[in-house]
């Protein structure tokens, strides 16, 4: 079947199809014309590819496992291993982004803070604001 046919039968975009071949996960025949020409079994190997990166296996890892699921030899305990893994990542990515989470809601406070004394600082009258010399520094003889 044609590149398109396979984008359609499989809701994998064209360009996904194409950057799959670039990178050896999916190997068409040719045409004699020079198309490319996925056969039946690509079907299924292109929707175990999108499944595993929709939920987060990167293309290497997936490419690591296609071999063994071409031949029949992935076993669904090694998928569940793998899965379980997955989860262990992102988990960890998870926590991850919630520390980061709370530095932003610490840097948020901060900011406010800064600003409330800004405000504090403009609106009452500090040590700046008094003349010079400072009414309550005793002058010495020299200075009278």
């Amino acid at each position: 079947m044609r590149i398109s046919e396979l984008a359609q039968r499989t809701g994998v975009t064209v360009h996904a199809l194409r950057h799959y071949e670039r990178l050896g996960l999916l190997q068409p025949a040719r045409t004699a014309g020079g198309y490319r020409d996925y056969a039946e079994s690509s079907r299924r190997e292109v929707v175990f590819i999108a499944m595993s990166r929709k939920i987060g296996f990167s293309l290497k890892a997936i490419a690591g496992h296609l071999p063994a699921y071409r031949s029949g030899r992935l076993a669904f305990d090694d998928m569940v291993l793998a899965m379980r893994q997955r989860l262990a990542e992102i988990d960890r990515e998870i926590a991850a982004l919630g520390q980061q989470r709370r530095q932003v809601v610490d840097h948020i406070r901060w900011l406010r803070e800064q600003k409330a004394r800004r405000r504090r600082a403009a609106a009452s009258p500090g040590p700046a604001a008094r003349p010079w010399p400072s009414p309550t520094i005793p002058r010495s003889k020299e200075q009278r």
